[in-house]
């Protein structure tokens, strides 16, 4: 399987890119990348989704011949109307650009968020969220694309796996919005430089919720895992380390790790708050050679927002997909402090 694989990752810029490029390049798959600029340590192919001719052409010169799509493309927007319909025509675009270049196309492995379950609406979703819950109100960026591969399913001759995981966390990549490592990381980097405990900048309540994590190299493995099982089409599978936890304990965990007192916590409007500290970050990435000293390009603190500020419990059953044969786990703990010294040795925080 691996030595024909020829494998195209769409959003291979992101978190969840990266972490696929990597498991799949283990695994023996010729491995390319979809973004609008090229990825440092991987062939490329530049394309932007939103246009149709473009991609089409694109595809049809250099990458005709994928078995594999893995599609964790996003573009996010406010209005989700706006966002279901954009993000379902760039899905579109890149299958029907595959379709008219005759690429011989087997499965196709797409990643959908926790949004799936509606917690984007303020909804106290039932935990554990299960694959089978039932479906909100759209729109839905998920709804709307999965939707659309399983009507397409029905007259192709390839298939589709739904991944989906929680909060992502990997120690390689910067520049990512949604890497919750990364946001933890410089916040504490910046906090030690100014003197001040690692003190969580969430609320009280979401201080003690259920939390979980999915690993960016257990999804990598789990999507090797989806592209390359038999009798798993057209289903949805969540995916994440398996175990839950709750700030309150880790954050004691982090402080530690990385040498710091903490406190109780503060809660901080993070874009707001951290916006005048890019002096801060610029000393401390000229002191130790980091290899990124724009922190408005580095970090996204919206996100880091949305995750320090979730007041309800947060967790998936993941019984499918391990019964489904995945089985693979790892302690929440220790993916995040990984991940905190994997950002140190590759010089992304101090």
């Amino acid at each position: 399987m691996a030595e024909h694989m020829k494998a195209l990752i769409a959003g291979a810029s992101g978190i969840i890119g990266h972490g696929a490029a990597r498991e799949l390049e283990a695994y023996g798959a010729d491995v390319r990348g979809l973004a609008r600029h090229d990825i440092e340590g991987m062939t490329t192919i530049r394309a932007d989704l939103t246009d149709a001719e473009a991609t089409a052409r694109v595809i049809a010169e250099q990458a005709a011949d994928t078995t594999h799509l893995f599609y964790a493309a996003l573009s996010p927007d406010g209005n989700l109307s706006v966002e279901a319909e954009r993000n379902g025509q760039m899905l579109a675009n890149l299958l029907d650009a595959l379709e008219a270049a005759g690429a011989p196309l087997e499965r196709v492995v797409i990643y959908q968020g926790f949004k799936i379950y509606g917690i984007h609406l303020g909804a106290d979703v039932p935990t554990p969220a299960r694959e089978s819950d039932p479906g909100h109100m759209p729109p839905n960026i998920y709804q709307a694309q999965e939707t659309q591969l399983a009507a397409r399913a029905e007259r192709a001759s390839w298939d589709y796996v739904a991944l989906r995981p929680d909060v992502m966390v990997d120690g390689h990549v910067h520049g990512n919005p949604m890497n919750i490592a990364l946001v933890i990381g410089v916040f504490a980097a910046i906090s030690k430089e100014l003197g001040i405990p690692l003190r969580f900048p969430g609320s009280e309540r979401a201080y003690r919720v259920l939390m979980q994590f999915t690993d960016a190299g257990l999804l990598g493995r789990a999507s090797v895992w989806a592209a390359t099982t038999p009798n798993i089409a057209g289903q949805a599978y969540n995916i994440t380390n398996g175990d839950v936890f709750r700030w309150e304990r880790l954050w004691q965990d982090v402080a530690g790790h990385l040498g710091m007192e903490t406190a109780s916590p503060v809660p901080l409007d993070l874009p707001t708050h951290m916006a005048d500290k890019g002096e801060v970050w610029r000393r401390l990435a000229e002191r130790h050679d980091l290899v990124e000293p724009d922190l408005e390009r580095l970090v996204g603190w919206g996100f880091g927002n949305f995750v320090f500020n979730t007041e309800t419990d947060v967790i998936s059953d993941v019984n499918k997909i391990h019964q489904a044969g995945f089985g693979e786990t790892l302690p929440a703990g220790d993916t995040l402090l990984q991940a905190l010294d994997d950002l140190r040795a590759n010089r992304i925080i101090p």
